[in-house]
């Protein structure tokens, strides 16, 4: 397996959200070739110092690391009768193997999610397992990978020469179903799944993701792998210290019009600890997901909102059949 299949592109010249200048152009342009051509590429020069990276990558190894009970405390309703959350919060391995956390917008607050009554828009109160100082970490981070992963949605509207700025139609902070998710996968007795197509054995099944980009973080451990569409062969994400994998997801390929895929991908097996933190990307509850978005002269502020959206694509995953 070659490591090349899987670009590299370093994005600092847009880091500043300036687009006009023939560097920001030019990595516009190898964000655009790996989307249609991979569906995954690297991203170094993103601004996010390693130390925050490694900060949060503590405190999920903190929370995976306390006795079940009291990760119990975060969890959605179907696996803590006490807790009314449906959505947010922490699954048990016995669902599909490995351990996660979803956490949506950490300046959601109770009384804002309890006076919008969305099913995805819920307060997690993290201080049942976390102290301030993890929670304020994950606070940076969140807001560091949220303000990076706008800017790869702007460089996307970019492409279709529209004005960047429209990105806070589809996006609005508090609105948005942005997920920021810790995965962990424990000393694996026997795989999830075996592959029908190749007989390998797998930690996470073939899927494709939601949202318009998966921001991740992966350790040491890798097992991240991709599937070339032409030839249906596997790809290693290969592990690089200083690079986020990113990836386009189902709601990209819509806005699109199918230009850019929502490409599968899959975790092989590993019998040793793994941990991977990626970020889905997701628009506001309420946007319309219309295709004029990116694509026509004035985005027609109609279609399926995003919440239902998802609600579909989220039936494939059985740590959402909640």
């Amino acid at each position: 397996m070659t490591k090349t299949y899987i670009p590299t592109i370093n994005i600092s010249s847009l880091i500043k959200n300036n687009f006009e200048t023939q560097r920001a152009f030019k990595t516009i342009k190898e964000i655009e070739k790996a989307c249609i051509k991979v569906g995954f590429f690297q991203i170094t020069g993103h601004g996010i110092n390693l130390k925050v990276i490694k900060k949060t990558c503590g405190v999920g190894n903190k929370f995976f690391n306390l006795p079940d009970g009291k990760k119990r405390k975060l969890s959605p309703k179907k696996w803590n009768k006490k807790n009314k959350n449906l959505y947010r919060g922490y699954f048990p391995n016995e669902v599909n193997g490995k351990e996660g956390l979803d956490i949506g917008d950490l300046k959601v607050t109770k009384k804002y999610s309890s006076n919008l009554n969305n099913q995805y828009i819920e307060h997690l109160n993290l201080g049942k397992c976390l102290n301030k100082s993890s929670i304020s970490i994950l606070n940076k981070y969140f807001d560091n990978i949220y303000r990076l992963s706008e800017t790869l949605f702007k460089s996307v509207i970019k492409l279709n020469k529209k004005n960047p700025d429209i990105s806070g139609k589809a996006f609005s902070r508090l609105k948005t179903l942005s997920t920021l998710r810790f995965n962990y996968y424990p000393n694996q007795t026997k795989p999830v799944e075996i592959s029908k197509q190749d007989g390998v054995a797998l930690g996470c099944e073939t899927h494709v993701d939601s949202g318009i980009f998966t921001v991740l973080y992966q350790d040491r451990k890798g097992g991240l792998q991709v599937q070339n569409r032409k030839n249906k062969k596997w790809y290693d994400v290969p592990f690089n210290k200083n690079a986020l994998v990113v990836n386009t997801g189902r709601a990209l390929e819509f806005l699109s019009k199918g230009k850019f895929k929502a490409t599968n991908h899959r975790v092989l097996w590993n019998k040793s600890k793994r941990l991977s933190v990626p970020f889905f990307f997701e628009p506001s509850y309420d946007f319309k997901m219309n295709q004029s978005f990116l694509n026509g002269s004035k985005f027609k502020n109609n279609g399926e909102i995003y919440e239902k959206f998802l609600n579909k694509s989220l039936k494939k995953f059985i740590e959402y059949q909640r």
